[in-house]
């Protein structure tokens, strides 16, 4: 019974310790929505209209959040790069111009790694910002604008780890990020374009228009074309493929590496034919609007790379790779060739 009780009250314990962490923490943030003044808005629109970088700087568990915050900015159409107070003592300082906006982070503001930073800093031209908890710090007395992230207490029982501090930092940089991307009217389109490589499951939503190759980036050649010309081109290309169309450009077969292949070993004769005897006839193929979801199933059933697009007329409107939905070289199917 005893050891019962003991257990529910360890339980309870810890129940209790966390749920302080995150009281103190909550209020660290919401303490700051009090701090938003004059200054915030005069950073936003130094950062909006600067045709430089933002370049985020700081030492220890603020460096940490310095590189979130600076990738956070790169994101969302911000250029930032995070600056290594002691790498930039050793060369790396050359990066700053007059043009850019110089972020220091340090809750005390009294980081001797960063601060010693502040007169080349400013020699260069560069506008200091401090993000500190310490408004008559030296940093804050050293900078030419300063918001204040103070927090009253850390989550940390002793005081001395980073706790509270850290999370209000953090927030403040999250605060300018979003701000920026309202100024800047930063849409989802301008977002996938700063994430490639992104989410699968995201980039298998998009339709095959949204990725096929067209154009002259598509190997091609019409019925009654001779098989020489045909490897010609196919040896001269990137997609292992040649596309098979008729006078109207509606495509009518395809030729692949693989079945050039599959010929040579079988003894088959190549040269001497026109590309439609032994061209791949009415090859498997998807329409513009199709999600790449079902591009990819038909090239993971059928055991293909490369999937043709066709207008509903049959007319070749472009070419979908297997490496295009995937990212190149991300992910290959076993037993494709």
């Amino acid at each position: 019974m005893a050891s019962s009780s003991k257990r529910a009250a360890n339980t309870r314990a810890i129940i209790d310790s966390a749920i302080r962490v995150l009281t103190i923490e909550a209020q660290g943030i919401i303490n700051l929505t009090e701090r938003i003044d004059e200054n915030f808005v005069k950073l936003v629109e130094m950062i909006y209209k600067s045709r430089g970088r933002v370049i985020v700087a700081g030492i220890g568990k603020s460096g940490i959040i310095g590189r979130k915050i600076a990738a956070t900015l790169n994101s969302t159409g911000t250029r930032s790069v995070f600056l290594h107070p002691v790498e930039a003592m050793h060369g790396d300082l050359g990066m700053v111009s007059k043009e850019d906006i110089f972020l220091a982070l340090s809750n005390s503001g009294e980081t001797d790694e960063l601060n010693i930073l502040l007169p080349s800093i400013r020699s260069a031209g560069c506008p200091i910002i401090a993000f500190t908890g310490k408004p008559r710090s030296t940093l804050a007395l050293h900078s030419d604008l300063v918001i204040d992230v103070g927090v009253e207490a850390e989550a940390c029982p002793m005081g001395l780890a980073p706790t509270a501090s850290t999370t209000a930092l953090l927030a403040m940089g999250d605060a300018l990020a979003v701000v920026l991307i309202n100024m800047r009217k930063f849409s989802q389109d301008d977002f996938k374009k700063f994430h490639p490589g992104g989410n699968l499951g995201q980039r298998l939503s998009y339709q095959a228009k949204d990725i096929m190759l067209t154009g002259t980036a598509i190997p091609r050649i019409y019925e009654g074309t001779d098989m020489e010309t045909a490897l010609e081109i196919l040896n001269n290309g990137d997609l292992g493929v040649v596309m098979v169309l008729n006078s109207d450009d509606i495509l009518t077969g395809i030729i692949t590496d693989g079945d050039i292949r599959r010929m040579v070993i079988s003894r088959q004769q190549v040269q001497g034919h026109p590309v439609e005897s032994l061209m791949i006839r009415d090859p498997k193929h998807i329409d513009p609007a199709s999600p790449l979801y079902e591009a990819l199933n038909i090239m993971e059933t059928h055991q293909i790379t490369v999937l043709p697009v066709t207008e509903a007329d049959g007319r070749l409107a472009g070419v979908v790779h297997l490496h295009d939905i995937l990212g190149k070289g991300a992910v290959t199917f076993t037993g494709i060739h």
